[in-house]
């Protein structure tokens, strides 16, 4: 049975959804997608000002484990 087929544009904003209710995240978090064959990931990008604020290392967290979640609900495209 196969996935439902999201764009990376929903996906980063159904992470940006949850990581608002669960992680007190900085501004300025860059997310994209990192995809390998089938399988896909989230990946955070920021400035060094940004990096060094209170919760991004927690937030970089929660996002891997939204990832993981969604990843194996949905495939990618776009």
């Amino acid at each position: 049975m196969s996935k439902p087929i999201k764009t990376a544009a929903e996906l980063i904003a159904m992470a940006r959804a949850e990581l608002e209710v669960h992680a007190d995240c900085p501004d300025g978090i860059d997310i994209s997608i990192l995809r390998d064959g089938e399988s896909w990931e989230f990946r955070a990008s920021a400035d060094a000002a940004t990096v060094a604020k209170p919760g991004y290392p927690e937030c970089v967290a929660m996002l891997v484990q939204i990832g993981d979640h969604l990843s194996k609900q949905y495939a990618v495209t776009g």
